[in-house]
C-alpha cells in the first residue's frame, strides 16, 4: 500500500503510550498539506503573480477535484447510497485521488469509523478532543494502539476499481493532482509556473481543506433537526463550502441517502451531480430514505426540543401533588381569612393577585369560598390561555365531597 499522504491513516499505529509528539507526527502528510501549501504561497505572492484564467481554472478543477470525494469516496463507495457504471466509478476514483486525500480504501475505512464510533475516542476526527484535532490534527498525528476499531470493509477488497486505485494511486495522484493543472495551465494560459502553484499546490489544499471543514465545523456548531444525541450538525455555511455536505445532521441520521440537502431547494451540489448521472444512465439505484421516517425523527426531535425548554417553564404544582381537602374544610380556610376560589375542582390562593385582578378586586372577594369555574370559563369572561396559565401558579389544594377527601387521605 501506498504510504505516501494522505488523509486517514489506514491503520491505528501500534505505539507507545508515552511517545513523544515528534515521533507521533506523520512528518510525510505533514509536509504534503501544511509545508508544501505554504511554501507555494510565498512563493507565489512573491514570484508568481496569481493569473485571472489561471485562479478560474484552479476554482473549478478544485470543485471537479471536490466532487470526487463527495459524490465518490463519500456517497458512493464509503455509503452506497447509489449505483454506479464502470466509466463514472473510474472518473470519480480518478478525481479522488487528485484531491490528494489517500485512497478510496483508506478514505472509506475511516470515514464508516467515524459513523460507528461517532463521538467516542474511536472517532478518528472526534470534534471531543478539540476543534484543531477534528479539523487537521488527526491527519498529522499518529493515533494510539488502544484505538483499534473494526469496521466491515469487505465491499472494498473486492471491488474492481478500488483495488486499481490503490496499486496505482501514486500515479494516478502525480498525474492528476500535478502533471495535469500544469500542463493545462502552461499550454492554454502560458502558465506553467502558475500551474505549479495555484492549480496543483494551492488546488490540493483547498480541496483538503473543504474536506476537513465537514469534521471540524459541521461537529462544532449549527442546527440539529433530526437528532441531538451526537454532535453532527446542519450547516449551511459549511454545505457551500464543500459542494452540500454540510447537512451533517441529516447525514448522520439518515446515511444511506444519496442527498444530503434533504430538501429540494438545499444547498447540494453534489445532490444534483448524482442525479445528472442519473439522468444520462451513469448512476442508478439512487437511495432515499423513506419520508415518512424523516419526517418521524424530525417531529421527534421537535417534541425533544420542546420538552427541554418545558422543564425549564414553571407550570405550578401537579395536580396529583396537591394535597385532597373537602368541601367543608376549604369553607374553614376561607373562614379563617384564605383568599381562596375553587376552579375546576382546585382551591386557588389568589392573595398575590386580588390587588392586580383587571376586573377589579371586587370580583375575586366576591368569590371567596365559592366555586368560580362557571364565571371564569365564560359565565362572566372567558379568561385567556395566559390566565389560566397564570391561575396554575396558585394551586392550593384539590376539593372534593368530605367522605372522598377522608378516602384521599387515608390512601395518600
Amino acid at each position: 500500500m501506498n504510504k505516501a499522504f494522505m488523509g486517514p491513516a489506514p491503520e491505528f499505529d501500534k505505539k507507545p503510550k508515552n511517545m513523544s509528539l515528534y515521533k507521533r507526527i506523520y512528518w510525510n502528510r505533514l509536509i504534503f498539506t501544511g509545508v508544501m501549501p505554504l511554501m507555494a504561497l510565498v512563493v507565489g505572492i512573491g514570484w508568481v503573480p496569481l493569473q485571472l484564467r489561471t485562479a478560474i481554472f484552479t476554482l473549478i478543477y478544485s470543485s471537479i477535484s471536490g466532487i470526487g470525494i463527495t459524490a465518490g469516496y463519500h456517497r458512493y463507495w464509503s455509503h452506497r447510497s447509489y449505483s454506479a457504471t464502470i466509466g463514472l466509478k473510474i472518473a470519480l476514483a480518478v478525481l479522488g485521488a487528485s484531491a490528494g486525500e489517500g485512497t478510496i480504501r483508506t478514505w472509506c475505512k475511516d470515514h464508516r469509523a467515524h459513523h460507528r464510533y461517532v463521538d467516542t475516542d474511536k472517532d478518528p476526527y472526534a470534534i471531543h478532543k478539540g476543534f484543531l484535532y477534528a479539523h487537521y490534527g488527526w491527519v498529522i498525528i499518529k493515533r494510539r494502539v488502544e484505538r483499534n476499531v473494526h469496521v466491515d470493509i469487505q465491499d472494498l477488497e473486492s471491488d474492481p476499481i478500488v483495488l486499481w486505485q490503490r496499486r496505482n494511486y501514486a500515479v494516478i495522484l502525480f498525474l492528476s493532482a500535478f502533471v495535469f493543472p500544469i500542463l493545462f495551465c502552461g499550454i492554454f494560459f502560458q502558465d506553467f509556473l502558475g500551474g505549479i502553484i495555484y492549480g496543483s499546490c494551492m488546488r490540493v489544499f483547498i480541496v483538503q481543506q473543504r474536506t476537513f471543514c465537514i469534521n471540524s465545523f459541521a461537529h462544532w456548531f449549527g442546527e440539529k433537526p433530526f437528532s441531538g444525541k451526537n454532535s453532527p450538525c446542519d450547516n449551511f455555511l459549511v454545505a457551500v463550502i464543500t459542494l452540500g455536505e454540510g447537512y451533517h445532521n441529516f447525514h448522520h441520521e439518515f446515511p444511506v441517502d444519496y442527498r444530503c440537502g434533504y430538501h429540494l431547494l438545499a444547498y447540494d451540489p453534489t445532490k444534483w451531480f448524482i442525479w445528472l448521472c442519473s439522468q444520462l444512465n451513469l448512476a442508478f439505484d439512487l437511495k432515499r430514505f423513506p419520508t415518512n421516517e424523516i419526517k418521524k425523527g424530525h417531529f421527534q426531535q421537535i417534541e425533544s426540543q420542546l420538552e427541554k425548554k418545558r422543564t425549564g417553564i414553571d407550570w405550578g404544582k401537579p395536580l396529583d401533588e396537591l394535597p385532597v381537602i373537602s368541601i367543608s374544610k376549604f369553607e374553614e380556610y376561607v373562614r379563617s381569612g384564605q383568599p381562596l376560589i375553587s376552579i375546576d375542582g382546585v382551591a386557588h390562593n389568589v392573595s398575590d393577585f386580588v390587588d392586580h385582578h383587571p376586573g377589579g378586586p371586587s370580583i375575586l372577594r366576591q368569590n371567596f369560598g365559592q366555586d368560580a369555574t362557571r364565571a371564569f370559563r365564560g359565565g362572566l369572561y372567558l379568561h385567556s390561555n395566559a390566565a389560566q396559565n397564570l391561575l396554575s401558579s396558585m394551586r392550593f389544594a384539590r376539593v372534593a365531597n368530605d367522605d372522598e377527601s377522608e378516602l384521599g387521605q387515608i390512601l395518600g
